[in-house]
């Protein structure tokens, strides 16, 4: 294979020749701190140049690159870093934004050189990058965003970074393969794993651990293991096992097997027992208030010292689930006093008497996290078990787990928790809002949960872009919601159909002088700058409806923009007792310059019998709760957010009637709005937020609310809404074998 080698102070930086060998994959990118240029050894050559470098390999992989237009680029891509003044440079930029308003790449319908070429010119400049950020061509944005979230190059950045953070050792050769540094890996064996438990919906934090874990096996060519860890009757269902399948395949989230801690049970049973006979573990009856009283003293169970053959009585009674068994739990003896309270005689195994939805009766003892964890990670043949640093005070105890099991070594790689302001991440508490019928499922726009950011119109893309910005990071922060959506605008401005809806309390019908004596239909663009959406139909009329906002602010004789029709002058205003508009005489004046009017106004003809109006209702949220960050002794109870629901009647254009559940449009002025079905004779439309700090600030006013208003509504939920669907993994029968045939793994553990 031939390799491209560079060095990370390389200035400028051959982004190009980097991204070109990255995506073809017909160089292995080696990065070596001494190297003075960049290299490529293909076919016993060495090339030096990085469009020559780029040119070989876009043509060893065949990647297209013979349109007429792409001469001009690639001369673009090489004069555009060396202009100096900023207006030339911004003008480049608009014009290449205007290149792209109907278009995804540069030349015809895929990725060619001229996009890698270009794109590394602008990667590469610091001060376009700067003027990119800005906004301003969001088109060129678009592209560009793009193609740094393809997995390929995601994998070359991230190795670029590392080779950064190692360049004081000037020998160091740092291979894209293990890039940011996961101890002990090798390409082609990682395994990496999710492990949800199977007692609640997936929400956003979960996402970021699933996309990460998903992440370093694609970029090792390894393996993701999705296990459900499933050691808790008490709060686990085959429905929550059902719907985290599907909240992961929407989120594009594919594990390579599919397993449970279950299909472990006895060979876990057998391990603790193997514990129990070398004298690393013991029965123990201490009440909990007691022993967790203990554990904080750092004193000594009055059993740590049993003999191993009354904790193998003990624990044959804690199998059998007897009244006796009931009393006593299993416990690691590591130790009494360790500064690490992890480390204090953990409990391993604990007796739950209710059905398995997997095994059934056949078992009364289960393995808690902190022991089934370690232990089957190691037995799946886990390389690297990644996770969030919340569970750093226990990785010794993971490890400790490891070597007392005799079991092969797994390496724990910590990331830090995703916290959102003003958002509960708690199963606990999420469950909470929904006994209490204070949300209408798990689905509910104002949960966290995956179903509920996705219903409330954030796409799997700006997801996945927004975790891979987090990175590895492990700083522990309460971030803001204006990035994730903001980054979700940019996604969606470019594809999203626009339509009109007008706000029917205090409406007001305007009579045209000078329209048309009849309905007239005409064909407009759903997307003005996007051919591709399609077509709507508007229909126009001398009798149409406006918002009461808009008809207050004209002004007597003032000409202004009906939008998508021309100019008119406001002759007449009626005006009721209360001071709103009642009534308005416009002359139609299309003559008029629309450029010189202050008002644009969206506006709809009056429905009739041949041309309906569509009524709807426009939804926005609040935040759950009215604190930011809960505070471990805050009262959940006390936090909620009075009202947190806003309902608005509207009439919408007809068009909307095309739309499927789970359309993401624009009402213009209004902002972005998902469709969220058809309730009664309504449709219901969640509004997006769009980033601006206007549409994520609170609108709580708790001194304004009566006391009673915090209380939890008396209706009962109804089920959670299935936006998509999914064949079940396994079917409904409960199965009593805990074994699996996915897979065998041999010679794991040490006899």
């Amino acid at each position: 294979m031939a390799t491209l080698t560079v060095s990370s102070k390389q200035t400028p930086f051959p982004y190009a020749a980097v991204a070109v060998a990255s995506y073809t994959e017909k160089a292995e990118l080696i990065f070596d701190e001494t190297a003075t240029g960049i290299t490529l050894q293909l076919n016993g050559t060495s090339i030096t140049n990085e469009e020559e470098i780029a040119h070989a390999l876009a043509k060893a992989r065949g990647l297209s690159d013979d349109s007429s237009k792409s001469p001009g680029f690639f001369a673009l891509a090489k004069t555009l870093p060396t202009v100096t003044a900023i207006p030339d440079v911004v003008a480049a930029l608009n014009s290449l934004d205007d290149h792209f308003t109907y278009r995804t790449f540069l030349v015809g319908h895929e990725i060619t050189l001229a996009d890698w070429m270009l794109w590394g010119a602008i990667k590469g400049s610091s001060r376009i990058m700067g003027l990119l950020k800005n906004n301003n061509q969001p088109h060129l944005l678009r592209w560009s965003i793009h193609l740094e979230s393809l997995d390929c190059i995601q994998t070359a950045l991230a190795s670029l970074t590392a080779a950064k953070a190692t360049k004081a050792r000037s020998t160091t050769k740092t291979a894209a393969g293990f890039a940011l540094g996961l101890v002990d890996a090798e390409d082609g064996k990682v395994v990496t794993r999710f492990p949800p438990e199977p007692s609640g919906y997936l929400h956003i934090g979960h996402a970021k651990a699933a996309m990460l874990n998903q992440y370093f096996a694609k970029m090792y060519h390894g393996k993701l293991i999705i296990r459900f860890d499933d050691t808790n009757p008490s709060k686990e269902k085959t429905e929550f096992e059902d719907t985290i399948l599907e909240d992961l395949h929407l989120l594009n989230i594919h594990g390579d097997v599919i397993t449970h801690t279950s299909d472990h049970f006895q060979t876990l049973y057998d391990l603790a027992v193997k514990m129990i006979k070398s004298g690393q573990a013991y029965t123990d009856d201490t009440e909990q208030a007691q022993m967790r009283i203990e554990r904080g003293e750092g004193t000594a169970s009055k059993h740590r010292d049993d003999s191993v053959e009354a904790n193998l009585q003990h624990f044959d009674e804690m199998t059998a689930g007897t009244p006796e068994g009931l009393r006593w739990c299993l416990r690691a003896k590591m130790s009494v006093d360790n500064p690490n309270k992890a480390m204090r005689d953990p409990v391993i195994y604990r007796c739950n008497l209710l059905p398995h939805h997997r095994t059934g009766n056949k078992w009364k003892v289960y393995p808690t996290y902190d022991f089934a964890c370690p232990a089957v990670d190691a037995i799946e043949g886990v390389t690297h078990a990644l996770r969030t640093n919340e569970y750093r005070d226990r990785n010794p105890q993971y490890q400790w787990m490891i070597e007392a099991l005799g079991l092969r070594k797994v390496n724990i790689w910590d990331f830090s928790r995703l916290n959102f302001i003003y958002t509960l991440l708690s199963k606990r508490k999420l469950h909470w809002f929904v006994d209490q019928g204070l949300v209408r499922g798990w689905d509910d726009p104002r949960f966290p949960t995956v179903r509920g950011i996705r219903r409330r119109g954030l796409t799997v893309e700006a997801i996945s872009q927004f975790m891979l910005a987090q990175g590895p990071s492990q700083a522990v922060v309460s971030l803001e919601w204006d990035s994730i959506w903001a980054t979700n605008k940019k996604i969606i401005d470019p594809i999203a159909p626009r339509h009109w809806a007008i706000i029917t309390e205090k409406m007001v019908p305007v009579t045209i002088t000078g329209g048309p004596t009849s309905p007239e239909i005409k064909s407009l663009p759903k997307h003005k700058k996007n051919a591709d959406i399609g077509e709507k139909k508007t229909v126009y009329t001398s009798a149409i409806l406006v918002e009461q906002e808009d008809a207050l602010s004209f002004e007597d004789q003032e000409e202004l923009t009906l939008m998508d029709w021309g100019n008119a002058i406001v002759r007449s205003k009626t005006t009721n007792a209360a001071g709103e508009i009642t009534a308005i005489e416009m002359e139609l004046h299309l003559e008029g310059d629309f450029r010189k009017t202050k008002k644009k106004i969206t506006w709809l003809s009056q429905s009739t019998p041949a041309h309906p109006l569509i009524p709807v209702v426009l939804l926005d949220y609040d935040y759950l709760i009215t604190k930011k960050k809960l505070e471990e002794n805050d009262n959940l109870a006390d936090l909620v957010t009075p009202v947190t629901e806003f309902r608005e009647d509207a009439l919408a254009d007809a068009n909307v009637a095309d739309l499927k559940k789970g359309d993401i449009m624009q009402f213009e002025r209004k902002g972005y709005y998902i469709f969220d079905g058809l309730v009664g004779e309504n449709l219901e439309f969640i509004k997006i937020p769009d980033g601006r700090a206007a549409s994520l600030a609170s609108k709580a006013d708790v001194s304004a609310v009566p006391a009673s208003a915090n209380k939890p509504k008396a209706e009962i939920a109804p089920p959670v809404t299935k936006m998509y669907q999914m064949e079940k993994v396994y079917g409904d029968d409960v199965k009593a074998d805990g074994g699996t045939t996915m897979y065998k793994v041999d010679n794991v553990y040490k006899a």
